[in-house]
């Protein structure tokens, strides 16, 4: 018969005490090793990316950058190591009232040399180039606006923009808003209706035509970020949003409702409808007209809505954060049609009839006054 240890209460109290030290002992290296390491990185973080690099870089600071996308430039740029470390370092420092502007900076400054230059450096003002980008603008007109600005041919600046390797670049930079769409088949510019509409501020004409595509590009895509959620759960790529957007910018006048502009689009592609929009002929005929006529309705373009089922190949303009959340939250009516009068007032109807009459009160009276 073997024999058998016997472990009375007061030994198995010493093990469970023991199982508990050890058990807390280690739980409490963990989380040490975790605020240790931490602690480090943050420290790491705090510092200069190079303190021996004295090199300078230009950032351009445009009016109206949130701390998160001033952040986030000088990451890309290479003169911080950590957007958000240095996001919370501006709020931990109570600095709120960083200026937009052409800065110089160089790998090697601390953030408090960052902070205060952003607060007293260079800021925008008189004698600086300054680029104005409307709404509704097309590629070919960004193209001469950058151009007349900056002292360069617009056919140098559009060869820039068409550039496919400089696409794919900043299709690696900014990959929620550049996808394989752009490059899709009949489209006419990839980065057509991509580039943000707003007033871009230099230090002078000699900025890098790539580097001012790019901030337009960041812009589109800082604008975009506040609609992705929405768009995923609409399953909306940023493509579409971008073509419709363009067609609701272009149709919209001052007066009108985008968001039933927006309905009317939804409830023809719905129906199975062609959307018949004008701004997509006058696109296809590469001309800007006060009034389509009947013959331009016959150009043969997969940009001719009236002609072609469906949204455009891509975009036919850039668009403004208006015309974007019309395009992704459209009022819903029963209109199939609407048409804008020589005065700017927009007129909806639900039947071809009523169209028909709306058309006639306010258009075609008007050219025939005109004439007379």
């Amino acid at each position: 018969m073997s024999k058998k240890s016997y472990v009375g209460p007061s030994g198995r109290k010493r093990r469970l005490k023991r199982a508990i030290f050890f058990a807390v002992i280690s739980f409490l290296l963990i989380i040490g090793g975790i605020a240790a390491g931490g602690y480090f990185f943050i420290q790491s973080a705090l510092e200069p990316v190079n303190k021996s690099d004295n090199t300078p870089v230009q950032v351009n600071i445009p009016i109206g950058s949130s701390l998160s996308v001033i952040a986030e430039k000088l990451e890309k740029k290479g003169i911080v190591k950590n957007a958000e470390v240095f996001k919370y370092y501006v709020k931990y420092k109570g600095e709120d009232n960083l200026q937009a502007g052409e800065y110089s900076f160089t790998p090697s400054m601390t953030m408090d040399e960052l902070i205060k230059s952003l607060k007293t450096g260079k800021v925008i003002g008189q004698g600086q180039v300054k680029i104005t980008i409307p709404e509704g603008y097309q590629l070919t007109q960004i193209a001469a606006v950058i151009g007349k600005e900056t002292g360069r041919p617009a056919s140098e600046v559009l060869k820039v923009m068409n550039d496919r390797v400089f696409i794919k670049e900043m299709m690696q930079t900014y990959p929620e808003l550049l996808t394989e769409e752009v490059f899709a088949k009949n489209i006419r510019y990839p980065l057509e209706g991509y580039l943000y509409p707003a007033t871009y501020h230099y230090g002078d004409k000699k900025k890098p035509v790539r580097e001012i595509v790019e901030d337009m590009l960041e812009k589109t895509d800082h604008v975009l970020a506040q609609y992705r959620t929405s768009m995923a759960a609409k399953q909306m790529t940023t493509h579409k949003l971008l073509t419709l957007s363009s067609l609701i910018e272009e149709e919209a006048t001052a007066k009108a409702d985008r968001h039933k502009i927006s309905s009317v689009f939804y409830n023809r592609l719905a129906a199975g409808m062609p959307l018949q929009t004008d701004p997509t002929v006058l696109y296809a005929l590469g001309k800007h007209k006060k009034r389509v006529l009947y013959e331009d309705l016959k150009v043969n373009s997969p940009y001719n809505t009236y002609k072609v089922k469906g949204l455009t190949p891509g975009p036919i303009g850039n668009s403004g954060v208006s015309s974007m959340e019309a395009a992704l939250n459209p009022e819903k009516t029963d209109y199939l049609y609407f048409l804008a009068s020589p005065a700017g007032d927009v007129y909806y109807a639900k039947t071809l009839e009523e169209h028909s009459k709306l058309k006639e009160k306010y258009i075609t009276s008007h050219y025939e006054k005109q004439k007379q």
